[in-house]
């Protein structure tokens, strides 16, 4: 493990400790730290989806559907449902995703009167463009770990999501 160099977190801290005598310096550089990574993960999504011209909207849309797996499908309730919208707002969305090529419409083949949204290959193209990208950043900035480190970094972090999701 290399020398520890101090960054602009440890000046940060540096001024609360003088400022804030029961800071926990530790804590607060952790979360510090934390919100600095998670600002760069949005920033590198943004500028890869500002690449494509990809709307950060229709790739959550792309994400869902890829993430149903084969035949990534699902009807406009269920999309609604998971992305957190009303009926009508997800059909506003879809109808550019669909003039784009990205997803269809189509009948069920049983029931008439049901809708499926079906990702396109143009629309599994569109994701996986984007998610290659963001799995390339995201191996950069882990390039300053050793895959070691990587695992108990993921480990440390899995305890604290789960601490959260208990509260």
């Amino acid at each position: 493990m290399g020398v520890a160099v101090d960054d602009d977190v440890d000046r940060q801290v540096g001024i609360w400790e003088r400022e804030l005598p029961w800071l926990d310096p530790v804590k607060e550089a952790i979360f510090m730290r934390l919100a600095i990574l998670a600002r760069h993960m949005q920033q590198l999504r943004r500028d890869g989806l500002a690449a494509d011209g990809l709307p950060h909207w229709q790739y959550k849309i792309l994400m869902m559907l890829r993430r149903l797996g084969p035949p990534y499908a699902a009807s406009p309730s269920q999309l609604a449902d998971t992305l957190g919208l009303t009926r009508g707002a997800l059909s506003a969305r879809l109808a550019p995703m669909e003039e784009a090529r990205l997803i269809t419409r189509a009948d069920d083949d049983a029931d008439r009167r049901r809708v499926h949204v079906r990702l396109t290959e143009a629309g599994s193209a569109a994701f996986e463009l984007q998610a290659g990208r963001e799995d390339d950043g995201e191996s950069a900035l882990l390039e300053a770990l050793t895959a070691d480190e990587r695992r108990v970094l993921a480990d440390l972090l899995r305890r604290l999501v789960l601490a959260a999701e208990r509260r």
